[in-house]
């Protein structure tokens, strides 16, 4: 019977072994050798793989097996990438050790380019202290994954090495220190851009490589990129950022010490009865109507995946109100009355999970879009917002609510579009406001060189204490129908922006 064993045992090894040459023989991977060597001469023309440099690698597609199994189809180095073709294809195996690897393991992407584009490199030279490429208010922002118009991108630099393979380390901690980030730079070097497939990293390469090139040439004018006015720069010697230890647009206060002003928005630059009293009601009230206009809608579709997953969760916890949702499969009214059960329970416990706010903000958008709903701000906010935008300080959001709803709120005020003065949101898929390490990841996307040169104005005591676990300057806004704070408290506090 050991015998029998060892036969099947070996019979089996025989197997996978002839399968995985037929997979390394296949279609996937003769497909994903011919568009290598087509992309190659492609981003040849571009000027992107020139002098032997650059390289792109692709993961051979084959359905049968998880991303994370499939071989790798990568362009050898030092050759005339213009000239090549399929055969001259390098073929490795998933957890070969290979420069893009740090991608592939930890960013699931199913095609990683690296790029020597002269705009990668002199991106990387706009501020030889930069830590952090940023830009924001560009159109070709919006395809970059995760990004919109208004959003920052940023993208981090690292610092080159005399081999391509001492850079594996830097760009893993690179890769894990930005888990939104879709490219990392090299300074003096050029890019390593990645997506979940070859068309997607194509799209954000071609993308990246306008906005680097828009930058350099808004750095000639003297304009500054990384603000949404983009106006002029200070010096020209020293461009704008929040790196630098200078302050920008020649008008700052020299005395100021803050690089950046984080706002939560209920109780701080928005009475918290609008929220509770308009906001959350028109949400609850319209939930129904939402669903059900919008059920077949990819937008939609994607919120009930969230409510799923975060309604199962409940229910292994035995949150109060949760009810099991039907599967999509069956009758649609049955689906939209479970979740709108679960939403109005959520919206009465005044939830801060990232399902409900991103339902909600789309509901909003239809309040805002059809003139039912106005953002409310305190008397003293815009001109606050005015004051630190022409001192060049750059002003965020950090709210509970979606970045979505953040910016309908901010945008169709009495006063008009306050966006103008904000440089980006950040909502609950950062971490939760009263979590430290929710800050720690703020400091690090805003890029200062310590968090305490980032103020946070908040009325909420844990979430103080929680940003000034991580190093931020923090002020308590008091304002009406704020809950109370505990006694010797030990913040500063302020009933107006003015005050500040």
């Amino acid at each position: 019977m050991a015998c029998c064993g060892g036969g099947r045992g070996e019979g089996a090894a025989a197997a996978a072994a002839t399968e995985s040459e037929a997979y390394l023989e296949g279609e996937a991977v003769r497909e994903a050798r011919e568009l290598v060597a087509e992309l190659c001469r492609h981003f040849y023309g571009q000027g992107w793989v020139t002098g032997t440099g650059g390289s792109i690698t692709v993961k051979a597609n084959d359905p049968a097996l998880p991303l994370a199994d499939q071989l790798i189809v990568m362009s050898p180095s030092g050759v005339q990438k213009e000239r090549m073709v399929a055969e001259d294809m390098y073929v490795l195996s998933a957890d070969g050790k290979v420069l893009s690897s740090p991608a592939y393991l930890m960013k699931g992407a199913g095609a990683v380019i690296h790029s020597h584009g002269m705009e990668t490199c002199i991106a990387t030279m706009l501020d030889p202290g930069a830590k952090e490429f940023r830009i924001t208010h560009m159109e070709m922002i919006k395809g970059i994954k995760g990004h919109g118009y208004r959003d920052e991108l940023v993208v981090p630099i690292i610092e080159n090495t005399p081999y391509e393979y001492e850079l594996t380390n830097s760009l893993a901690e690179a890769i894990a220190a930005y888990p939104k980030a879709t490219a990392v730079l090299v300074r003096n070097h050029g890019i390593y851009v990645w997506g979940d497939s070859w068309i997607n990293a194509k799209t954000q390469a071609e993308c990246y490589h306008y906005l680097f090139d828009a930058a350099i040439k808004l750095y000639q004018l003297g304009i500054d990129w990384t603000t949404p006015e983009h106006g002029p720069i200070n010096s020209a010697k020293r461009p704008r950022s929040v790196l630098s230890s200078s302050i920008p647009n020649g008008c700052a206060d020299a005395k100021s010490s803050k690089h950046c002003v984080v706002l939560d928005i209920e109780g701080t630059t928005t009475p918290i009865s609008f929220v509770t009293d308009v906001m959350f009601p028109y949400a609850r009230d319209n939930v129904r109507k939402h669903l059900t206009l919008t059920y077949s809608s990819d937008e939609t579709k994607e919120d009930i995946k969230l409510l799923r997953i975060q309604v199962e969760e409940d229910l292994k916890n035995g949150i109060v109100g949760s009810v099991p949702i039907p599967p999509d499969d069956a009758d649609k009214e049955e689906v939209i009355n479970a979740l709108v059960a679960n939403v109005e329970s959520m919206i009465k416990a005044d939830r801060k999970i990232t399902s409900l706010k991103q339902l909600q903000g789309h509901i909003w958008r239809t309040g805002f879009e059809s003139k039912e709903l106005q953002g409310v701000v305190f008397d003293d906010v815009p001109e606050a917002l005015k004051h630190w935008n022409a001192s060049g300080m750059k002003v965020y959001i950090y709210s509970s609510g979606s970045r979505e709803a953040q910016r309908l709120l901010f945008g169709n005020t009495a006063y008009g579009d306050l966006r103008q003065y904000l440089c980006g949101f950040f909502d609950t898929t950062t971490g939760n406001k009263r979590e430290t390490r929710s800050y720690f990841e703020i400091s690090q996307s805003l890029g200062v060189d310590s968090p305490a040169q980032i103020l946070f104005i908040t009325d909420v005591f844990q979430e103080a204490v929680a940003a000034k676990s991580a190093g931020f300057e923090v002020i308590i806004s008091i304002r009406p129908g704020n809950a109370p704070l505990p006694e010797n408290h030990g913040f500063r506090t302020i009933k107006s922006f003015s005050e500040i």
